[in-house]
């Protein structure tokens, strides 16, 4: 019996004047599996996960988490519901430290305001529980380091930490090695390979590198001119006709 999807799309479109970005793409996600979103520039895989991340709002379809219907929340309200996105470009607080950014994501996802008087005792388990995740993405040497000051690999190991405090049911992952090095990217894949390890964890993935694809992805989905054109397993869709006419023939392995 299949499971129940975390996360599915209803003929979600998007329209900016003419041009339709996303075109009636519909897509069930489920738990235990990280589905790997392709397709050549500007097929429309930001722009549908913008869609889902509540970004944009919607011309038509729907996006449902879960049994709800969540087209018209907020970015917020969606992630206090359990959809997590990093960014293609990192999205942290530049002058706070690496340990008050996740601790104040943590502090966000247990609805937990400040109180100056009682804040050294009453948050120390908020701290205990950023070392924890900082711990857990090798970060901890740089708990006290001004988040300016780190290099941008570093920085996005930090993204994916506070992806992790904020605990999701799906993780969004948009390009996550872009701009790394190739010394940075196995330590991003590798904590990415550690959430997929979670059968609890729906994961979705943008991504180029088809190196990356293979390793990581149990499914993927093809969108060409903002249209779904594939929807498989890896082998059996890099080898479809379909998608090698969407990327215009070329190499798979060159996308």
């Amino acid at each position: 019996m299949m499971t129940q999807p975390s996360l599915e799309t209803r003929d979600l479109t998007v329209r900016f004047g003419g041009h339709v970005a996303v075109d009636q793409v519909s897509c069930a996600f489920r738990p235990g599996e990280l589905t790997a979103i392709v397709g050549p520039n500007g097929a429309g895989k930001t722009t549908y996960f913008n869609l889902i991340s509540g970004q944009i709002p919607a011309s038509a379809g729907s996006v449902h988490l879960g049994d709800e219907d969540i087209t018209r929340l907020s970015v917020p309200a969606r992630t206090d519901r359990g959809l997590g996105r990093a960014f293609q470009l990192t999205n942290l607080f530049p002058k706070l430290t690496v340990l008050e950014n996740v601790r104040l994501v943590i502090q966000a996802r247990l609805h937990r305001g400040f109180n100056i008087w009682t804040m050294a005792m009453s948050h120390r388990d908020l701290i205990e529980a950023a070392e924890a995740v900082l711990e857990r993405v090798r970060l901890s040497h740089l708990a006290h380091q001004t988040v300016s000051a780190l290099p941008h690999g570093d920085q996005r190991k930090l993204e994916v930490a506070t992806l992790i405090a904020m605990e999701p049911k799906v993780f969004m992952f948009d390009e996550p090695t872009a701009g790394m090095s190739v010394d940075e990217a196995p330590v991003i894949l590798d904590l990415i390979a550690g959430i997929k390890r979670d059968p609890s964890a729906t994961v979705l993935l943008v991504e180029h590198k088809m190196d990356v694809i293979r390793t990581l992805a149990d499914r993927i989905v093809v969108l060409h001119n903002g249209a779904l054109v594939a929807d498989g397993l890896p082998g059996e869709v890099m080898a479809s006709a379909v998608v090698q006419e969407a990327y215009m023939g070329k190499e798979l392995t060159d996308v």
